[in-house]
């Protein structure tokens, strides 16, 4: 058996041992700088952006070939990146369609929308399984089901008791 598959020197711990808590405080600190908005899950690019963060940390962790140096700078070009995208999109409507996706109706009173739902590759058995696992779990009882841009789906319940329409839950298609 090759003993490098459970130990390869002491370089490479002391690599993530300098590096790990240097390159996490440089992301902690870039993340701070630049908004909550950062780390939001509002969209695609949104998660595009925290799984590019995730893999360059740890990168900049388990890879020896690449510089801390080079590293923060990746992780400041995917911040930067994100905030330019944020920011444009929060001053311009034109700019915000194109890197957004909008909520879908897939259901409005009891009534399944066919064609919303196969835009969205949802199929009936995937909104009632949602619609099951809401607190209004009975489809006549629904007044909207929504896929949300994060992929998360909003059940709204019939009237509430207040008149209005009410969410009953998010849930998210697994």
């Amino acid at each position: 058996m090759d003993r490098d598959l459970f130990f390869q020197g002491w370089d490479g711990l002391v690599h993530i041992a300098v590096v790990g808590p240097i390159g996490y405080v440089a992301l902690i600190a870039m993340l701070r700088v630049s908004g909550k908005r950062t780390m939001a899950k509002l969209n695609a690019f949104d998660f595009v952006v925290t799984v590019a963060i995730g893999s360059t940390l740890a990168t900049i962790l388990l890879n020896d070939s690449i510089a801390l140096v080079e590293g923060v700078v990746a992780l400041a070009v995917l911040i930067g990146l994100q905030y330019a995208i944020a920011w444009f999109s929060a001053r311009s409507a034109t700019f915000a369609r194109l890197v957004r996706s909008e909520p879908t109706l897939l259901m409005r009173e009891g009534r399944m929308l066919a064609g919303a739902m196969r835009r969205a590759r949802v199929t009936e058995a995937e909104l009632m399984t949602v619609i099951r696992s809401s607190k209004t779990p009975r489809p006549e009882d629904v007044a909207a089901v929504i896929l949300e841009s994060t992929g998360d789906f909003s059940v709204i319940a019939r009237t509430g008791e207040n008149g209005t329409a009410e969410f009953a839950d998010k849930t998210r298609l697994g």
